[in-house]
């Protein structure tokens, strides 16, 4: 990764700040884009990834600092449960927004820069992109949505020397997790006995999985999701 310029979407905490310090400590050139200011020393740039002008003027900025583009992570998400019943139209679009169509507009505005001389992209979905939960319609049509776009842009940019590939974690600990845990959306105790590993992810296990596959040892995968998930999807016995 030495040299290498990655601009990481939602990269100001959770997974993206722990990807952002993986990617940095490899020899990456970062640049952090998130609403949030980002910590320590990554060139920062602030951008709304529901916004397709911002992204494409985070994307600029990339290249007007470091010359180049290299790679993408896009880390930027929110998670809301809500039964779908009384679930309001605004948050289901807001879902949605942040999700599936930012997902498409940051990797519009960095492909057409990664067009001449290639690059690499990964998506941060989820294992919700296979595995259906109540309470997350929202959520799981745009991770699946989004598992599906790493396919379809994959296949149509592999002739310009584009990568483009998901990483799906299971229950990260994270400070978003650790809220939805207080709210009682999510029982820590049973999703632990659900891992056949045994606990939460780390934000690590999900920032090992994006580095490789934004290196140069994963040259030949491409339109692939790799689920750091403790075996959860592979676990079907109750």
């Amino acid at each position: 990764m030495r040299d290498q310029v990655i601009l990481v979407t939602g990269g100001a905490g959770g997974i993206g700040g722990e990807v952002s310090r993986r990617l940095d400590q490899a020899g990456a050139l970062v640049a952090v884009a998130d609403l949030a200011e980002s910590p320590g020393g990554a060139f920062s740039i602030s951008c709304d990834i529901t916004d397709a002008a911002s992204c494409d003027e985070a994307a600029a900025a990339v290249v007007r600092r470091f010359g180049r583009l290299d790679g993408l992570v896009n880390c930027a998400g929110v998670s809301r449960p809500h039964d779908s019943l009384s679930l309001p139209p605004p948050e289901w679009a807001r879902m949605v927004d942040v999700q599936l169509n930012g997902a498409f507009y940051i990797a519009q505005a960095c492909g057409r820069r990664m067009a001449e001389a290639g690059g690499s992209i990964v998506f941060i979905t989820s294992t919700n992109a296979e595995a259906a939960f109540p309470r997350r319609a929202a959520y799981c049509a745009a991770k699946a949505g989004v598992a599906m776009l790493t396919k379809v842009l994959a296949i149509e940019w592999a002739s310009l020397g584009i990568r483009v590939n998901a990483v799906g974690p299971a229950y990260v600990a994270t400070e978003m997790t650790r809220r939805n845990i207080a709210a009682g959306n999510v029982n820590e105790e049973q999703i632990k006995a659900r891992i056949p590993l045994g606990r939460l992810a780390r934000p690590d296990d999900v920032a090992g999985a994006v580095e490789f596959l934004l290196s140069r040892r994963a040259s030949f995968i491409t339109g692939h999701s790799l689920y750091v998930d403790g075996g959860w999807l592979a676990y079907g016995y109750f």
